[in-house]
């Protein structure tokens, strides 16, 4: 994971990391990265037990907005840590003699001299003490060792791109919904498994998360104002968050007014119950369709016919109350009750065998209650393999 920068003065009892080094006392940053487990403190708490498993690596954020950072050579994967650092509001220098590529030479042109440019030489001869940051692509083990040894003199974190013996912090997998921003990381033993995690993470996150984050952050302030600290306030989030999620698009000015109108009352507001129809067409819980996926997250009510696998019902989250249903496409009276009394998600995982979604969507709807249905994928005949799709990408 991308490290943050720690202040240097740390505890003098303090072990040294494994890899990477204090920088001298110049008033510089410096990193703690990975952890020397041969020196963890004992645990505090009251049976012994630790509170945290072992960590490979510290997860931390930093930020590098109007931050001087230095790249080194113009290689494809030099601008692609390049690109990172503009889009974190770096003020990025390329000090490269050598040819640039395609990609940094259009990342040059794109984003201009405000925010990138390229000086005609060696990083040897950088301004050292004014980055915050320095990445390098090295040639080889003597050059990444001599860059190494140039940022750590000066006190600025570093990154030799392939060369993990050479790094004060790693860059990991990014799912990015800014400012919402996840990174995994396999402490580089496997880094191929931590880009199939940020698939499926990708797979599960709504493209509008990015926008109700924003939204959340300007509510911020009248959400301390207006909510006492307690059960209140994390109500408040716990209702935008389930809304942030089963939204289909980013937030409206509506929807930002409907959650200010809320704080100023004081109080929460019962939203209208939001039923949907799922049908289930294989037995295989990787064939749902993602929009499915997430309604199930989302959903307080779970009403199932009978056949469906238990791996379907176990994407619900655990908080849901299951309700088997009665073998028809009638819906029970007192789950309607429920239903009725508003704020509920509601979701009926329907088999064809009791009827069809469209018609059980058809009764609802003749009750008054608003309903929208999410088709199912049908698993392939086992003589008719020609096309395999996995739902989840």
């Amino acid at each position: 994971m991308v490290a943050a920068r720690c202040r240097r003065s740390a505890p003098p009892s303090m072990p040294e990391p494994i890899a990477g080094h204090a920088a001298p006392k110049s008033g510089r940053y410096w990193m703690r990265v990975i952890e020397n487990t041969r020196f963890r403190r004992p645990s505090n708490t009251a049976d012994g037990r630790s509170r945290i498993a072992p960590l490979s690596v510290l997860p931390l954020f930093i930020s590098l907005k109007g931050k001087r950072a230095l790249i080194a050579h113009g290689s494809a994967a030099a601008a692609w840590k390049a690109e990172l650092l503009v889009m974190s509001g770096a003020m990025v220098e390329v000090h490269a003699t050598d040819d640039l590529c395609e990609e940094m030479i259009g990342l040059l042109a794109a984003h201009g001299p405000g925010k990138i440019f390229h000086r005609n030489s060696s990083w040897q001869s950088a301004d050292w003490p004014a980055f915050a940051i320095a990445i390098a692509d090295a040639a080889s083990d003597d050059e990444a060792a001599a860059f190494a040894s140039a940022a750590r003199t000066a006190g600025v974190p570093f990154n030799v791109i392939d060369r993990p013996a050479y790094c004060q912090f790693q860059f990991g997998s990014i799912v990015n919904r800014s400012p919402a921003v996840i990174s995994i990381s396999t402490d580089g033993a496997a880094p191929i498994l931590a880009q199939a995690i940020r698939r499926r993470i990708e797979a599960v996150l709504p493209q509008s998360l990015s926008a109700w984050t924003d939204l959340a952050q300007s509510l911020r302030m009248a959400v301390v104002e207006r909510l006492a600290p307690g059960e209140g306030r994390r109500q408040f989030w716990e209702r935008f968050v389930d809304r942030a999620f089963t939204a289909e698009e980013a937030p409206s000015r509506r929807d930002e007014q409907l959650f200010l109108e809320e704080l100023s009352s004081g109080a929460g507001r019962t939203e209208p119950t939001h039923t949907t129809i799922i049908e289930v067409k294989s037995h295989d819980a990787e064939l749902l369709p993602l929009k499915a996926v997430r309604a199930l997250q989302a959903a307080e009510i779970i009403l199932f016919d009978e056949g469906i696998s238990t791996d379907i019902l176990q994407l619900a989250r655990r908080e849901a109350k299951r309700v088997a249903a009665t073998g028809s496409s009638k819906p029970p009276q007192h789950l309607m009750a429920m239903v009725r009394e508003g704020g509920q998600r509601v979701v009926w995982l329907k088999s064809d065998e009791f009827g069809s979604a469209h018609e059980t969507a058809a009764q609802l709807q003749r009750t008054g209650i608003a309903v929208n249905i999410i088709p199912g994928i049908a698993a392939i005949p086992a003589d008719d393999q020609r096309i395999v799709a996995n739902s989840r990408f």
